[in-house]
């Protein structure tokens, strides 16, 4: 979620509630923290640190963010465009191609031929050569940009739709005919002065595209998914993230002060069936996960918007976590949290953020991003007792100051597991564990992790 020189950026309201008693960051961490030195690598038994690239060229100086995959390839997204890798023999990735096209946090998905990218930085127009221009200009630009990747060597720029408030992020929904991609936009952060985003945001903005001639994209509908919103904690005004599970109709939204559960059966038409809030615990519901039965979902709370250090004793474990709840019918029942208890130095940002499962048929098992608190490996498939059984995680960048920095994403593919760290780059990880092990066996030819996939088909 974290902005850097963003000209919208997050809002004060949003900031407040996510920052709420979250301690100062201390000069030098006292007895809060791992025994890690300056950037020393740590993994459990089980887990093995097979690569990294690191960011280059005008991606060096920016955040690296999401991740996407397909075939023999990954895609990962930076605030200054997106890098192509080849992933063909995960133990020695390398970069086919690298596109800047700066616009914010570029959260991206992939269908096909076609790259979807989020623009949630103010522009001057909505190409690639575009400057940063204030959101309260009349003719400021935020949204969708859509590339064709056919030759993944050589990406071209095909198109580009606005949305209300940009697009922090978007969640890809196949059409059941294969013929159009709906995204469902999500963004948030109105303000009265800004032309394209004024209060109350309580929507999200569905962009269609026909696979065959992408120019054509626009949106379709804007549906308010809190008409009758009662002002409650955080003030729900738009959502962070979606995450759909088209072969079940359903998808699931975090949207600031509520996590919620939607029927997706008509795509265009997503209508709210439950919603839930945290109001002791949950600060900034940032991300949803499924498990694979869609019995159950794990909301993540990003207490400190991602800059602070919030795994530490202060903190403690029931903040800045995981809400795993069952779903009954469609009722949401909280059940229990996780977060990792390798307390982190207070020079480190770290909270829940993204994940995945992996696909392992009766078992509930995922890993996770928690910034400098590295990768998570973790099973939930007792909800009442979530546990981590691996982990992957670097010391901090700095024992002196709190540098933004971390896995920002954490993802398992094909066997593999995939991390997108904010300034270290692209890693690539293994684990080895009987527990895990059968989802080797899961070969996918495409992942989008907030399109999740039906491993058993």
């Amino acid at each position: 979620m974290f902005t850097k020189g963003l000209t919208r950026g997050l809002q004060a309201t949003v900031l407040a509630a996510a920052l709420l008693a979250v301690p100062a960051v201390a000069a030098v961490a006292a007895d809060s923290g791992t025994d890690l030195e300056v950037d020393e690598i740590a993994t459990s038994d089980n887990v093995e640190h097979l690569a990294n690239i690191a960011p280059q060229g005008a991606f060096a100086d920016s955040y690296g963010t999401d991740m996407a995959f397909q075939g023999d390839l990954a895609y990962v997204g930076n605030y200054n465009g997106f890098t192509v890798y080849d992933i063909s023999e995960p133990e020695s990735p390398e970069t086919v191609s690298q596109v800047l096209c700066p616009g914010g946090q570029a959260d991206l998905s992939i269908h096909g031929d076609l790259l979807f990218l989020s623009v949630d930085a103010s522009r001057s127009d909505d190409s690639c050569q575009s400057e940063s221009l204030s959101a309260s200009e009349k003719d400021a630009w935020e949204g969708m940009r859509i590339f064709d990747v056919s030759d993944p060597a050589n990406p071209e720029y095909v198109a580009a739709v606005e949305t209300n408030c940009g697009s922090h992020t978007h969640t890809m929904i196949p059409s059941k005919n294969g013929k159009n991609v709906y995204l469902y936009v999500s963004s948030y952060g109105p303000r009265a002065t800004y032309p394209d985003c004024q209060p109350p945001h309580d929507l999200i903005s569905i962009i269609d595209v026909p696979v065959n001639s992408p120019e054509d994209a626009a949106v379709v509908a804007t549906p308010n998914l809190f008409a009758d919103d009662d002002g409650g904690y955080a003030n729900t005004s738009g959502c962070h993230d979606i995450t759909a599970y088209p072969k079940r109709n359903i998808a699931a939204g975090a949207c600031m002060g509520d996590g919620i559960l939607l029927d997706i059966a008509q795509p265009l038409k997503p209508k709210v069936i439950e919603r839930v809030r945290d109001t002791e615990n949950f600060a900034f519901w940032h991300s949803a996960t499924f498990n694979q039965q869609a019995k159950k979902v794990v909301f993540t709370d990003e207490l400190g918007g991602g800059g602070a250090a919030t795994c530490n004793e202060a903190v403690g474990p029931n903040r800045g976590a995981n809400a795993i709840y069952d779903l009954r019918g469609r009722s949401l029942i909280f059940q229990s949290y996780y977060k990792i208890d390798r307390h982190q130095f207070n020079t480190e940002n770290c909270v829940a953020h993204n994940g995945s499962l992996i696909p392992v048929n009766g078992k509930d098992l995922m890993v996770q991003a928690w910034y400098q608190g590295g990768a998570s490996v973790w099973d939930f498939t007792d909800s009442s007792n979530p546990h981590e059984i691996g982990f992957f995680e670097r010391g901090p960048i700095s024992d002196e100051n709190l540098i933004l920095g971390g896995s920002w994403s954490a993802y398992y593919y094909n066997g593999y597991i995939y991390s997108s760290d904010i300034t270290k780059g692209f890693d690539v990880l293994r684990i080895d564990d009987p527990r895990t092990d059968p989802g080797a066996r899961v070969v996918l030819d495409e992942l989008n992790p907030q399109t999740q996939p039906n491993y058993r088909g």
